[in-house]
């Protein structure tokens, strides 16, 4: 399985130079990488040379691709096609083509997400830089599968609990008549059937998020105090979602830059922007990304023991964070991030008793 990492900040060129230099770096230490970047032209300018759909090679160990949301629209399209095939008895989708699909607003991080799915499972690959928006989008691309296992898990008992659902199962009719429709003996608690699989891909996705080992990013930021703010929004938006932040990337001209009290635990490599086509001071400078990874503060920790929860939210103050228990899991709401904790047996469905904030810790006791 591959390293998925990627750059988070408000500068965009700086980020892309930035995933460049990166994949540079893991390149020359002998990992097969591959670079994906969005439609742009950012990256085929700072690569010199153009990139396609399909990856392609740009140096030893080091591929390039762009992601072009159409041509991946259409891709999918294809295994939608297969999919429908397998449990609809007269498939409706065959009627329409993928050339002649227009991508709606949100669809390009799941084909992104998809994609970058789909190029980890190839095994080809050691590591996959994604030169993604670098914002809260692809902060909510990685935590779709969190967010989308939440909607199955809950809405999934919600049907099958309803009306509707106990009919569906109950009915002597209703049975033969679904079945005349279905390839699969579809019930009311049966959406595994058609579902298995989506919910295996979003258990991986949720599995892989969790592990820093597998997926990370790292923050880019200039001294600009707008910037500086910036990043750290995001970082504390990442750590709602489960994402590892291995450290801070300043890019600077100035050795004698403190940021440290900003982005405290963090390290902060401070590097230097792309001079003359020179790409090797900024390899240089760069961090050890798996080293770092490793050391950083988890977004979460589940003490079943002491029974308490504890979630690293940095970047937000106490008057930001709030803490709802409407459902059968606990909601956290940071900025303008929701997130449940899915709690294990031990603690789930036990009412919170106690919370507090403190040292950039949301700390809740059950």
């Amino acid at each position: 399985m591959a390293l998925i990492l990627t750059f988070l900040g408000t500068s965009s060129i700086a980020r892309s130079k930035i995933a460049i230099a990166a994949s540079k770096l893991l390149a020359n230490q002998g990992k097969r990488v591959l670079l994906a970047g969005l439609a742009e032209p950012t990256l085929s300018i700072l690569l010199g040379t153009s990139l396609s759909p399909d990856p392609q090679e740009i140096a030893p160990n080091f591929q390039a691709v762009q992601f072009q949301s159409s041509v991946l629209l259409e891709r999918n399209w294809e295994e939608a096609k297969k999919l429908e095939a397998q449990y609809l008895r007269t498939p409706i989708f065959k009627e329409v083509y993928g050339q002649e699909l227009v991508v709606l607003p949100g669809m390009d991080n799941a084909l992104a997400l998809n994609a970058i799915r789909e190029y980890d499972a190839s095994g080809k690959y050691d590591a996959i830089i994604y030169d993604g928006t670098g914002d809260s989008s692809t902060l909510r691309m990685l935590g779709m599968p969190e967010s989308l296992s939440w909607y199955v898990r809950r809405f999934r008992q919600l049907f099958v609990n309803s009306d509707l659902g106990k009919t569906i199962s109950e009915s002597p009719l209703i049975q033969p008549l679904i079945t005349s429709f279905f390839n699969v003996n579809w019930t009311a608690d049966n959406f595994a059937q058609p579902t298995n699989q989506v919910n295996n891909f979003l258990e991986q996705g949720k599995t892989a998020l969790a592990d820093p080992q597998r997926v990370a990013a790292f923050l880019v930021t200039t001294p600009d105090p707008i910037d500086v703010a910036n990043s750290r929004y995001l970082w504390g938006t990442a750590q709602q979602i489960g994402l590892t932040i291995g450290g801070a990337i300043l890019v600077s001209d100035q050795e004698n830059t403190n940021l440290s009290a900003e982005f405290t635990p963090l390290p902060i490599s401070i590097v230097p922007d792309v001079s003359n086509g020179e790409w090797q001071p900024l390899v240089d400078a760069l961090p050890n990304f798996v080293e770092q990874t490793l050391q950083a503060p988890k977004p979460i920790e589940i003490d079943v023991h002491n029974r308490q929860v504890r979630l690293f939210l940095p970047g937000f103050d106490k008057k930001q964070v709030k803490l709802t228990q409407q459902g059968p899991e606990v909601t956290v709401e940071a900025g303008d991030q929701r997130r449940n904790i899915f709690l294990p047996p031990a603690l789930s469905g036990k009412p919170v008793t106690g919370a507090k904030f403190q040292n950039s810790y949301l700390i809740i006791s059950f």
